[in-house]
């Protein structure tokens, strides 16, 4: 399967900004990077002065919300006070939200408190003083500011100015917070996140930054802030649950006052810190003032707490609010420990064997997260993976990856990549072995197993189907027997002698704990049941975990294990997508209120009535075809769907009466045909028996297919004569994710040949030269009806809507390029059939979105720590 490589370089971006905001701003060169925004020096033309140009992450900026992002940070605009630092203009260019400071050429507060780790006395209290002046100033005006850190005070001849007042207030109102799944916005600074944070609360206001500000001034007077740790669940359980050292008593020149205003600044509860940022400043400034009994006494509070959910559905915050675990509270018992952590959509995720990493399926690949990072890193070349898996040592990730079935590992350290094997069918579960084997099954050989080194080489077979499809595996011990389930059943089967044994009781997705337990879904929740082994028997009736706990097609459980650490997904499946018709100016109108729920391969046809869906229903086992039919207002059943089975990327004969479609029903992935109205069984229209075939079309004259074909030598575009006159003819070597014109002449194509996917157009059936669409990155190519258009997704993924001229008389040739709109699919494009298709008047297109926001699947993030000993309470007869 293609891959999407990742763009740019940062000249081209320069290039791309500088063009869009010429006669404004000249951009010089990139000045910095954090979790939100990069930033570059420029010059503000109109006005002769140097600042600090931010851009928003494209993939931040693309869920939050270009318009609503700016139109939250208009209430920034008007802050005015000589402590902070202004928002000179804001804006959108190319595709890209910006907003403009002014530049500041001294050092931050972080930058000198690295230097020099403490500041004195006096100084740090006027700096602090200052800052809480802007702030109460700020808060007065009902703006909060959420990341008061030292990396966001700027000094300026010694005075502070504190800079990004309101952007993370900005994408969190605007929408962010509810769908941010891959950007790694991280709303707080671990050191300087207050307890309401870290627990989630969306109730923050004055205190939150006032708690910041304590941190701030505790780290410079005694040189740390006052809870650290090696990873960010020490730093926020900490926060949450335990104890900082008084200021004086590290640092015996602060005085009491000072002493005491930080402890009141950084207690636990807001009740209990300054009722305002003034007030704090007071404090600091009036000798007699007080805390608690004695100021050398007063510490953050301790006691019960309350895990609020965290109102955010960016996985990335999920996994950097694993933080508040709170693994090393001093002295607590080693309990069971329950907490939600987030909300979010990803279904497929791994835990590390030592319990410190989590890897997920993000929109465009893996990403992995370290407990001991804020931020989730993205692992190169996985665009397209799913299922992924941990090595027993945790250095390497496994995962199935594309169409063609292909096995790869990857190196969590350096990223070398290795594809290890490439198996027939749909590769769904795989373990790693202790002896550096693989062993996985497929799909489509139901109950069999296979075996591959981990260095790379042939797959071999190890048990023989017996055709019922199993679901989930994991090893045993011993490395000589794997846990499944079959037919709604948990069995073992052991890999010498194929024999499969049931374990006496229904579930699904098990796996095997060391504390001697099995561990399997079912009915919604988590059930766990003593288990020995050895004699691979079970020792116990099994008993419930977890309630609410989330599945793919009512089968496949979201959990995952690792060290003493569960991690599992609750509450409802995602909603699914929204076909809906977006105008050429991106207005938006839903094709039919009632028509959501998990639609892919959206194919309007010929004729314009009808529109096919590839369908996931969680009641029906499979994936299915379904027809839409606009007068009626219906969605028929093509496909019935079948156990293994995946009915996909539908498309249109040209008389419109008869849907193709991809199935791997016989083993790979074959192009089948039915009329839409289910007057004829299905028939079998094309097959190859070495290659799985993908994103199929007819030629106008309804005489030939165009496809791509995926196996073990990589893609290649195709064309053949439906069976049985079928002979298969090269059109492409290496291209994919084809379009044919309507008058049959030129094809357009996408090749990542030049080292990134690109769109190209060339003579349908050729031979002759190509001619590159696509600029700085291209997917998706589909011809307009009227033949002098062609539309395509621009750039990174999701990509911005595009819509070439083209002519495809004589020589095929590309003329202007004009970006509509950027978008925000329900199903990454990278798909090996556009989410998408067009009108008949090609001025609108037909694509599955996201469902509007509050419409989203209301899903939860839970963790237990100290798993093993809730384990240890699931005990045998």
């Amino acid at each position: 399967m293609p891959t999407y490589e990742e763009r740019p370089l940062l000249s081209d971006l320069m290039k791309r900004l500088s063009t869009a905001l010429s006669g404004r701003y000249e951009i010089a060169r990139q000045i910095g990077e954090g979790g939100m925004a990069t930033v570059y020096l420029a010059e503000d033309l109109k006005h002769h002065r140097q600042v600090a140009l931010k851009v928003l992450k494209p993939e931040l900026a693309a869920i939050v919300g270009a318009e609503r992002f700016l139109a939250e940070i208009e209430t920034t605009a008007g802050l005015q006070h000589p402590n902070i630092l202004p928002l000179h203009d804001s804006g959108e260019a190319d595709g890209s939200v910006f907003y403009v400071m002014p530049y500041v050429e001294e050092e931050t507060l972080r930058q000198r408190l690295d230097r020099e780790k403490q500041l004195p006395v006096d100084e740090a209290v006027r700096i602090t003083r200052e800052v809480a002046e802007a702030l109460d100033y700020a808060h007065r005006k009902g703006v909060i500011h959420r990341d008061i850190k030292p990396g966001n005070i700027l000094l300026r001849d010694g005075r502070p100015l504190v800079a990004d007042f309101g952007i993370a207030l900005a994408a969190s109102r605007s929408g962010g917070g509810k769908r941010l799944t891959e950007t790694g916005l991280s709303l707080g600074t671990p050191y300087y996140m207050s307890p309401e944070q870290a627990t989630g609360s969306q109730e923050v206001g004055p205190a939150t930054d006032i708690y910041a500000l304590g941190c701030v001034l505790y780290e410079m007077l005694v040189g740390e802030p006052p809870h650290t740790g090696s990873t960010p669940q020490a730093i926020l359980g900490k926060i949450i649950t335990g104890e900082a050292k008084s200021v004086s008593a590290q640092r015996r020149s602060v005085p009491v006052n000072v002493d005491g205003a930080v402890a009141k600044a950084i207690q636990r509860l807001p009740a209990d810190r300054f009722s305002s940022a003034k007030e704090f400043a007071r404090a600091l400034a009036d000798p007699g003032f007080r805390h608690g009994e004695s100021g050398a006494a007063a510490t953050a509070g301790v006691g019960p707490w309350k895990a609020w959910a965290v109102g955010s559905s960016l996985l990335a915050l999920v996994f950097a609010l694993v933080a508040a675990w709170a693994l090393l509270r001093p002295g607590a018992p080693e309990a069971p420990f329950r907490y939600e952590l987030g909300r979010g959509d990803p279904t497929a995720f791994a835990v590390s064997p030592d319990g410190r990493t989590v890897v997920y399926v993000g929109v465009d690949g893996l990403y992995r997260q370290d407990l001991g990072q804020l931020d989730p890193t993205p692992i190169p070349g996985t665009e397209g993976a799913f299922d992924p898996f941990f090595s027993p040592d945790g250095a390497w990730v496994g995962y199935f990856q594309g169409t063609a079935g292909e096995l790869k590992k990857t190196h969590l350290q350096d990223d070398a990549t290795q594809t290890l094997a490439v198996v027939p069918g749909q590769n769904q579960w795989a373990a790693w072995a202790p002896d550096h084997t693989i062993i996985a099954h497929t799909s489509n050989a139901a109950g069999a197993l296979w075996r591959v080194p981990d260095t790379g080489g042939e797959w071999e077979g190890i048990v023989e189907s017996d055709g019922q499809e199993l679901v989930g595996l994991d090893l045993l011990p011993d490395g000589q027997a794997v846990l499944t389930s079959r037919e709604g059943e948990v069995v073992v089967i052991e890999l010498d002698t194929g024999e499969r044994r049931p374990l006496g009781f229904q579930g699904a997705s098990p796996r095997y704990e060391p504390s001697g337990h099995v561990v399997f879904w079912r009915d919604e929740a988590l059930w766990a049941v003593p288990f020995d082994a050895e004699r691979l028997v079970s020792s116990g009736p099994p008993t419930q975990i977890a309630q609410g706990v989330s599945a793919t097609d009512g089968v496949v459980a979201h959990f995952a294990v690792g060290g003493d650490v569960l991690l599992y997904r609750e509450g409802p499946s995602q909603p699914g997508g929204v076909p809906t018709w977006l105008g050429r100016d991106g207005t938006r109108e839903v094709l039919d209120p009632e028509l959501r729920g998990r639609l892919y391969d959206p194919a309007v046809s010929p004729d314009g009535t009808k529109v096919a869906f590839g369908y996931i229903d969680d009641e029906l086992p499979g994936q299915q075809i379904r027809v839409y039919d606009r007068d009626q207002r219906t969605l028929a059943v093509v496909t019935p769907g079948r156990q293994g089975a995946f009915d996909v990327m539908p498309f249109w004969h040209p008389d419109s009466r008869e849907v193709g479609f991809l199935s791997n029903r016989s083993g790979r992935f074959a192009v089948y045909a039915r009329p839409w109205d289910q007057s004829e069984t299905t028939r079998l229209l094309l097959e190859e028996p070495d290659a799985d075939m993908f994103d199929v079309g007819w030629t106008p004259d309804g005489r030939s297919l165009v496809y791509f074909r995926s196996g073990g030598d990589g893609v290649d575009l195709m064309y053949s004569a439906p069976h049985p006159d079928s002979t298969p003819h090269l059109i492409v070597e290496g291209g994919w994710n084809r379009s044919l014109s309507p008058n049959g002449r030129c094809l357009a194509y996408v090749s990542g040949q030049s080292g990134q996917n690109e769109v190209y157009l060339g003579p349908f059936p050729g031979p002759g030269g190509r001619q590159q669409v696509s600029t700085d990155g291209g997917l998706n190519p589909v011809w307009a009806h009227n033949g002098r258009e062609l539309f395509y997704l621009a750039g990174e993924p999701p990509g911005v809507f595009t819509v070439a001229t083209v002519r495809t008389e004589g020589e095929c040739t590309v003329g202007s390029r004009e970006p509509l709109f950027s978008w925000n699919p329900y199903f990454f494009p990278t798909n090996p059939h556009p989410q998408w298709d067009l009108s008949l008047d090609d001025q609108r297109i037909l694509a599955i979105e996201n469902a509007p926001p509050g419409e989203e699947a209301d899903a939860r993030y839970v963790v237990v720590l100290n798993f093993s000993e809730l384990l240890r309470q699931v005990g045998p007869e």
